[in-house]
């Protein structure tokens, strides 16, 4: 079913560059309905509408049908919307002044060059679902189990997991050779030449069946796309035309606190979020939860919600003026993340891209606009992120990564083969603005850290939910983390020059290597390197440019997690294996922000499977099952 067609010249307006795009996201914004009517008490509350939340929300109304259930979500609605819809429009999502994803600002830190680095994360209903790059990538088996063995949360196996995210899928084709089911040159050249300059890592058919299989193979992934062009999504799949009368969720709803009477979670202070209902006065309304309140804001939300609640650290709470209700270090602590170094190339004008779609060439888009209206193929049909491998170190690449990651590979890695560590994806095209940059054609290749050692933290720094949060990201803080991304940009590095389509590496985003170097001679080359050429030899040198590289360039995979840890209190934990709030009844948190330890997928089927899990818990506190 075809979604209903806007005007031609609104259906086709290009976006130009993306800081163009701003003024389009906010006369979206501008035409939202007025502030909700909310009843003064529902059964449970959920605190934020993310992806976890609408999982469980509409899972237990459709359980429950005389349970009355409200959502409050302080971004905008996303029904029926093509920013949502279409899977190529998901970089209009990415600027600064985006009303549908929040921008937490780092503080400035050594390790990435005192840079302030931007982490973002989904501000609309569905949340990062609704927003993100839409590639599908499950965890392995180890990551669930060691939630039980290490912390003690029992339930949470990969046993008891895994069929809960079965639940949520619906594959629309089987796997298959990565090779039968390409669509792009350039995608054919990556798969064609990665075997060949790695013999050791063969091309397979899918990266995701939980186990070790799915690591050094390169791969086709699936992604969060339908066989006809949609974007699959959280809230068009669970909660929008499903018919549950019982299930309300509100949009422009920021949730101020939690009330807390006699250390019980009793409802929510909200308020109309400003940033969305633009002009709406700023009084603080109180809704009361008669059975629960649940916590499902993100991990960049919720800690902050506890603490304006009064739980947290002590010492943060006294510095922004908040009653202490209970002391429970572990909020906002463990922030984690897949740290991402991109590094784009210069390719020939014969593999097909996105590029000219996201600088908003009109015919481009006019052209991508009917074909996805047709049929939903073509660019507008696709995120483009397409192929990609799960690079785990052989026995003999280990000391490769230098004495700073040895520790690390003896104590996480060594005994757990389905843990891969850097996940290496190519992009055909450049989501960024272009502006500033030649009319050339792009690729980008990701090289994404599965399980950082560094670690950082999400605070308040007042009482007042507008402000800036203190916020440490902590990438790089830890040297082996460092080692492994240098490691990874050279392995991904070799495939890349190789390619038949390759007319350069983008010089300022690529390591600056002392003059004479044979790194500096490779960086220069404006040609495909023949498949047999041996590999760069790296200098010490060499390694300080990449690394100096690395500090100015790493970013974000927008997968923050683990601020609201599920583990035992006394280890700084948060939550039990039930989801509760220590020291407090009736408050749960149920997302992205409880586990305890990274896992190597993307957070979009993590949260997926914590929302399902969440769903069948508080079913059974209910006396029912789903």
């Amino acid at each position: 079913m075809f979604w209903p067609k806007p005007s031609l010249r609104d259906r086709h307006r290009p976006p130009l560059v993306i800081k163009a795009l701003t003024p389009r996201l906010s006369s979206i914004s501008s035409e939202m309905a007025a502030p909700h009517s909310i009843e003064p008490e529902y059964d449970l509350v959920f605190a934020g509408g993310g992806t976890a939340a609408c999982v469980t929300a509409s899972r237990l109304a459709k359980a429950f049908p005389n349970l009355s259930i409200l959502v409050l979500e302080s971004g905008p609605t996303t029904e029926g919307k093509k920013e949502h819809i279409q899977p190529g429009q998901f970089p209009v999502h990415l600027p600064p002044t985006s009303k549908t994803m929040t921008v937490t600002t780092s503080k400035p830190s050594k390790h990435v060059a005192d840079r302030e680095i931007e982490i973002r994360g989904g501000h609309c209903v569905g949340g990062g679902s609704s927003v993100n790059w839409m590639y599908y990538n499950r965890p392995s088996k180890s990551d669930f189990d060691d939630w039980v063995t290490q912390y003690g949360n029992e339930g949470w196996s990969s046993k008891e997991l895994i069929p809960l995210l079965e639940k949520a899928e619906t594959y629309e084709c089987a796997p298959q050779p990565a090779d039968s089911w390409l669509r792009r040159p350039v995608e054919s050249l990556f798969l064609e030449v990665g075997p060949k300059v790695d013999k050791y890592r063969p091309l397979g058919t899918e990266g995701n069946d939980f186990t070790a299989n799915s690591l050094n193979k390169y791969c086709n992934m699936p992604k969060w796309v339908s066989s006809n062009g949609r974007r699959s999504d959280v809230p068009h799949h669970y909660v929008y035309g499903k018919g549950l009368s019982n299930l309300h969720v509100k949009d422009g709803c920021l949730v101020n606190r939690v009330i807390v009477e006699d250390g019980v979670a009793t409802g929510v202070e909200y308020l109309f979020d400003k940033r969305i209902y633009e002009g709406a006065p700023q009084d603080k309304h109180v809704v009361k939860a008669r059975k629960l309140v649940v916590l499902g804001a993100g991990a960049m939300g919720n800690p902050l919600i506890l603490e304006r609640s009064g739980i947290g650290r002590k010492d943060i709470l006294e510095r922004a003026g908040i009653p202490l209700v209970c002391e429970l270090p572990g909020v906002g602590a463990n922030y984690q993340d897949h740290s991402v170094w991109v590094t784009p190339y210069i390719v020939d004008d014969s593999c097909e891209s996105m590029n000219k779609l996201w600088r908003g060439d009109a015919d481009t888009w006019a052209k991508a606009g009917e074909q996805w209206e047709k049929d939903g193929s073509g660019i507008l049909g696709t995120s483009s992120l397409e192929i990609a491998i799960k690079l785990r170190p052989l026995d003999h690449e280990v000391a490769d990564l230098g004495p700073e990651f040895q520790p690390v590979w003896d104590e996480f890695y060594a005994n757990k083969p389905d843990k891969p560590l850097i996940w290496v994806c190519l992009m055909v095209g450049l989501p960024a603005d272009q502006s500033a940059m030649p009319p050339l054609n792009f690729i980008i290749t990701a090289n994404s850290l599965n399980y950082p050692v560094s670690r950082g933290h999400q605070h308040i720094a007042s009482a007042d939910p507008y402000d800036k949060p203190d916020f440490q990201c902590g990438f790089i803080s830890h040297p082996a983390d460092l080692a492994a991304h240098r490691w990874g940009y050279k392995k991904s590095h070799e495939v890349t020059r190789r390619m038949a389509c390759f007319r350069g590496a983008l010089g300022p985003a690529h390591p600056a290597y002392p003059s004479g170097s044979a790194a500096a001679a490779q960086i220069a080359e404006t040609g495909p390197a023949p498949i047999d050429a041996p590999d760069v030899t790296y200098s010490a040198a060499d390694d300080e440019a990449i690394d100096a590289c690395i500090r100015n360039s790493i970013s974000t995979t927008f997968h923050s997690l683990g601020t609201c840890a599920m583990k035992p209190r006394e280890k700084g934990g948060v939550v039990d294996n039930k989801l509760n709030v220590y020291g407090i009844k009736n408050l749960k948190v149920a997302d992205v922000s409880i586990p305890p330890q990274n896992v190597h997928s993307n957070t979009y089927s993590l949260a997926v499977v914590i929302g399902e899990k969440a769903a069948v818990i508080i079913a059974e506190e209910l006396g029912g099952s789903l």
